[in-house]
């Protein structure tokens, strides 16, 4: 399908573009079928998942610390960005004609960037939870105050809603001379690019809000990590089996999501032409399904209270 093909309506002389293409779908025939039971299983995989642990860390009294309702706002948001892709994906696998009007285009861009800006900061909050907890253990339980855990929940939150809301207004307001994204979803640098406005300052709010989103959160969590590390070099056994069992769930869970957005970034604002197209699809997919397959996991696994209630819910249902 050519630019020409998409409906377009014009007014003055500027083009009103009401599709994009998504042009990294290709034919698998039959293939297509298999494709979409398989990404429908890995979307249900992730909705029970994380909803069972909701439940759980919800139901449970003993749970209601602040680990845990951190974690259960991570998990909300896995619900929240996956919901944002799958859907639409699922459609487009069956479908012959790749196209996405322009508003459900940019409400993608909204919830995969609010899902990715609320998750790096849940990480550092989390992170800062973890230092509290091993490395002044004692003023721990007066710190985190119900009203201070509140507000470290919802900051992530709030400052997600107000970044992605200038972000589009940004780059909705752009005149695009091209309705083509070489992509299997909408992503806003793509659109950004497919412009023939001036988009200075959608690249300049674009590097602020990446270094904001991305860049201070990893520093952020760098520090907290390196002074957990110098208390459990000088600490107690104890302390550093304390440690280990909540903070590698976490670095596991960072490491995992670094890497999804890096690449996210790098195919968005390169050209990956020289890699196979298969690949390049798989690889930009890696940011919103890894991680609500991989996070309740690694925590249902790996931490002992979440797993015992877990078999407690589960055997209470037979």
């Amino acid at each position: 399908m050519t630019v020409s093909q998409t409906k377009r309506r014009t007014m003055g002389n500027s083009t009103h573009l009401t599709h994009f293409i998504l042009s990294a779908y290709f034919d698998t025939g039959h293939l297509k079928y298999l494709c979409f039971v398989i990404v429908l299983l890995l979307y249900v995989l992730m909705l029970v998942s994380n909803v069972l642990l909701i439940v759980v860390i919800c139901v449970n009294r003993s749970l209601h610390e602040p680990m845990y309702l951190f974690l259960c706002s991570l998990f909300v948001n896995e619900l929240f960005g996956s919901t944002g892709i799958f859907p639409s994906l699922l459609i487009h696998i069956l479908t012959d004609i790749h196209t996405v009007s322009v508003s459900l285009c940019f409400l993608q861009i909204y919830c995969l960037h609010f899902y990715g800006i609320v998750e790096f900061l849940t990480l550092a909050v989390m992170s800062f939870d973890r230092y509290f907890a091993i490395c002044h253990p004692l003023q721990y339980n007066t710190h985190m105050t119900r009203n201070r855990i509140s507000v470290m929940v919802i900051i992530p939150w709030f400052y997600g809603f107000l970044a992605c809301a200038v972000m589009i207004s940004l780059s909705s307001s752009l005149h695009l001379c091209g309705n083509i994204i070489n992509k299997v979803y909408c992503d806003n640098y793509p659109v950004v690019k497919l412009a023939c406005s001036d988009t200075t300052a959608v690249n300049i709010y674009g590097l602020i809000g990446t270094f904001n989103a991305i860049f201070l959160p990893l520093v952020f969590i760098l520090y907290t990590y390196i002074r957990i590390l110098k208390v459990c070099f000088s600490g107690s056994k104890q302390t550093r089996h304390k440690a280990v069992s909540t903070c590698t769930p976490h670095l596991a869970s960072l490491i995992n999501f670094t890497f999804g957005c890096c690449f996210e970034i790098i195919s968005s604002r390169f050209n990956m032409n020289h890699v196979p197209n298969i690949l390049r699809v798989f690889l930009s997919l890696y940011f919103p399904t890894i991680q609500p397959l991989f996070n309740p996991l690694m925590y249902g696994l790996n931490i002992s209270n979440i797993r015992m209630c877990c078999r407690k819910l589960l055997f209470a249902q037979m």
